[in-house]
């Protein structure tokens, strides 16, 4: 899919639940040696205060070899590292894997070509996960 000029989101249908996706993020992950810094579970935050939310969880992770010196070369990367997906619930009950399209953050943050890579993984793994 191709990403959304304005916003630079990549969203990709996931053929599982929100909850199914966010596990087989995880593998992936745990199986790369990617660290995982954070899970923020937005709709079960937003049940704890009394409000109602469709199933919506952001992971929050990345390599410190790979994105250093991406925000030594381009510091305000930093705002958009380390590396997220956003898995949730859309009103019809379908589930999307979104992210921030690599070719959009190099565009951002002018990010210097040769660094692409190392945040082009985000691409591999968001459809691994979906499919």
């Amino acid at each position: 899919m191709t990403p959304d000029k304005r916003s630079g989101l990549v969203n990709l249908p996931s053929n599982h639940s929100v909850d199914e996706t966010v596990e087989k993020v995880k593998g992936i992950l745990q199986a790369k040696g990617i660290a995982l810094f954070a899970l923020v579970d937005h709709s079960g935050e937003a049940e704890r205060a009394g409000l109602k939310m469709r199933p919506t969880k952001l992971l929050i992770f990345g390599n410190p070899k790979a994105g250093t010196p991406i925000m030594l070369a381009a510091p305000s990367s930093a705002i958009d590292l380390p590396l997220k997906i956003l898995i949730w619930e859309d009103a019809e009950g379908k589930v999307w894997v979104t992210y921030n399209s690599p070719a959009y953050l190099q565009q951002r943050h002018n990010v210097p070509p040769d660094l692409l890579p190392n945040v082009s993984v985000i691409e591999a793994l968001a459809k691994k996960a979906a499919e």
